[in-house]
Order: C-alpha cells, then sequence, then structure tokens
C-alpha cells in the first residue's frame, strides 16, 4: 500500500434526467460526490452511470446511516467491512451492480482512513480477481481532513440542497402543462403560474429555476426576479428556446446543475457551419440530439452523435436534415447537459 496520502473533498454533482431521443426518461438525481485528488472520483470509473449513497431525496436518517457508515461509526451494510461507493441512480439495487470498497482505519495506527480493493459488485460477495478496479486506490486519507468533510453534512442538518422544483411562466399553457408532466416525470417539481406576484418567501424558497416562455413580456420577467431578489433568494433564470420539450427539459436540467464548473465532464457546446463544437474535460460516452420545429411547428428529432470522446475539444458534423428552419442541439453526458441554437 502506498504511504501517500489522497486529498479527499466533497461536492454537490448530478445525475442529468431528460426527455431521451427515443421518448424515454431518465431520472434526475442529486447527490454528493467524492473529491479525491481534486478531481470526482466517479470520472474515474469508465463513464459509469451511478450516484454516490449521499443522494438528496434518500430520507434523513438513511443518509445520515450512510455519512456514519463511511465514518466508520455505523457497521459496513455488506460483506468484508464493505460499502457501497456509487449504485444504480434508478433503483440503488446491488442486484444492479455498485461500486463498492474496503472501508477501514490504517492497520499502520496512523490516524489515517483507507478505501482500497474497489470492485463491481452484483452479488452477496465481492470477486476482486474478476470484476476489481485493479487501476484505482489505495487511498489514504487524513484522517482530521477526512472526518471534517463529512461531518459537515451532518453539521448541514439535510443531505443536500433541495430546491428541486421549478416555476413555469408562459402564455402557452399547453406546452406548460407537458413540460410540468415532463420534469415530474424525470424527478423535479414543476408548478405552472402567470408570474410571482404574491407567493410568499417560504414558497419561493422551494425553487431552484425559473424558466420563463418566450412571448413573457419583460415586465414580467423583471417581475419574477424582483420578487425572487426581496426575498433574498438567488434562483436559476432560464429563457425556453423553443416550444419543444426534451429542450427545455435539457435547459432547466441545465440550470439545475450545482456542481462546480471546473468538475463538469461537459463544459461547452456550440453549433455553427454544419458541425457542434463540444468540450470534454474526461473521457465519457456523449449523446447529441438535434431538434428543429418545422412548417407546421411540429418538433424533428435527429440523433447527431452517440458515442465515447477523449478530452479535448470536439467538432462534430451536423446533418443537413438537423439544421433546417428554426433547430437546436442538445449535448448530454450522464452528469451534464448543454443546449445551444444551430446557427447557419
Amino acid at each position: 500500500m502506498s504511504a501517500e496520502y489522497a486529498t479527499f473533498g466533497l461536492a454537490p454533482a448530478m445525475r442529468a434526467g431528460g426527455v431521451l431521443a427515443n421518448g424515454d426518461y431518465q431520472v434526475h438525481r442529486d447527490f454528493v460526490d467524492f473529491i479525491v485528488n481534486g478531481r470526482p472520483l466517479l470520472f474515474q470509473l469508465s463513464d459509469l452511470d451511478a450516484v454516490s449513497p449521499l443522494a438528496s431525496d434518500v430520507p434523513p436518517a438513511i443518509f445520515t446511516h450512510h455519512v456514519r457508515g463511511l465514518l466508520l461509526e455505523a457497521e459496513a451494510p455488506l460483506l468484508d467491512d464493505r460499502h457501497v461507493i456509487y449504485g444504480c441512480p434508478e433503483c440503488e439495487g446491488l442486484e444492479c451492480g455498485a461500486v463498492t470498497a474496503v472501508i477501514e482505519q490504517a492497520p499502520d495506527g496512523t490516524d489515517t482512513y483507507v478505501w482500497r480493493d474497489f470492485a463491481w459488485q452484483t452479488a452477496e460477495r465481492a470477486d476482486l480477481k474478476l470484476n476489481g478496479y485493479h487501476g484505482i486506490g489505495p487511498f489514504r486519507f487524513r484522517g482530521a481532513e477526512y472526518r471534517e468533510a463529512l461531518r459537515q453534512l451532518l453539521a448541514d442538518g439535510e443531505p443536500a440542497a433541495r430546491r428541486r422544483r421549478v416555476l413555469l411562466i408562459g402564455a402557452r399553457v399547453a406546452v406548460l402543462a407537458k413540460l410540468a408532466a415532463a420534469l415530474r416525470t424525470i424527478g423535479v417539481g414543476a408548478e405552472i403560474a402567470a408570474d410571482a406576484a404574491g407567493v410568499p418567501p417560504d414558497e419561493l424558497r422551494t425553487y431552484g429555476a425559473v424558466a420563463f416562455g418566450r412571448s413573457v413580456p419583460a415586465e414580467t420577467r423583471e417581475g419574477v426576479r424582483a420578487a425572487f431578489e426581496g426575498a433574498g433568494l438567488q434562483v436559476a433564470y432560464v429563457d425556453g428556446l423553443a416550444p419543444i420539450i426534451p429542450l427545455l427539459v435539457a435547459q432547466i436540467e441545465h440550470a439545475l446543475d450545482r456542481s462546480p464548473l471546473e468538475l463538469r465532464r461537459l463544459t461547452r457546446l456550440a453549433a455553427a457551419d454544419g458541425a457542434a463544437g463540444v468540450d470534454i474535460t474526461s473521457t465519457c460516452r456523449v449523446q447529441l440530439t438535434a431538434y428543429r420545429l418545422d412548417r407546421l411547428s411540429r418538433t424533428q428529432t435527429h440523433q447527431v452523435f452517440d458515442g465515447v470522446l477523449e478530452p479535448g475539444e470536439h467538432r462534430i458534423t451536423l446533418d443537413r436534415k438537423a439544421t433546417k428552419g428554426e433547430s437546436y442541439v442538445v449535448a448530454r453526458t450522464t452528469d451534464s447537459v448543454l443546449t445551444a441554437p444551430i446557427v447557419r
């Protein structure tokens, strides 16, 4: 075991929900990720679609139990002193597979926490030879730093920011109703209103974002902003690009992302001159979908790209059919979503 220490920290993270090109839905999950040596540990796990046990939507008692388990103040949930590090974002069941590791105090008697023997586990016991992550860990964390980070979660009194509701404001009620239904399906609360006048501050505090339809006048937008500012609240504001439900859901998902910019996989998206430009910080699967409104204002969907990209800047050619008329592109990884108009 290496005697070198790794740094340990925590940061807000998101498993991006959304309406996918094939019509399926992907659930939105907010969680706290483990930051090891300045980078999300999840990024080292082959673009795994998973969340840590420290999710904002688990009951407080279960969240607290998970934290105490990581602190070794509660019994390990799995055999051989193994703990779940990341699990399925849909059901969190071990049968779907989970990344597990042994967490222990260093055997040399120092004030050190050790994470070792990482494995992909689907049964009662992990098979390290067959399913071990042999290139990850072991990690040695200084006890004081490790405890301070995890105990701060308990001191905060709740798992993470729970403002996972969106206020929808616009004139096209039918579109707003469809958008609200789609958001609720992926686990994001949504309410429709004409404005924010008269809404009590306690209710305003439950919103993490406000989405405006394209036809909402400037006076209404300013009034909504004034209501939130008057309540001492900062929320994300979304200007809807077009009445295309998957596109609007993607815009709102991006607005709800509380993870630090420097810890995201997907950092830039632009589309012009027949190509989309994408910047990636770590190897991951990227999906690009184009949406356009035809002459009858119907949504046309085009799957542009679905593959694994290496870190760096990438230029992906867009099909001419995807760029006709009013069109947009959505880029998606497991943890990030970006949208952009296609400029011709």
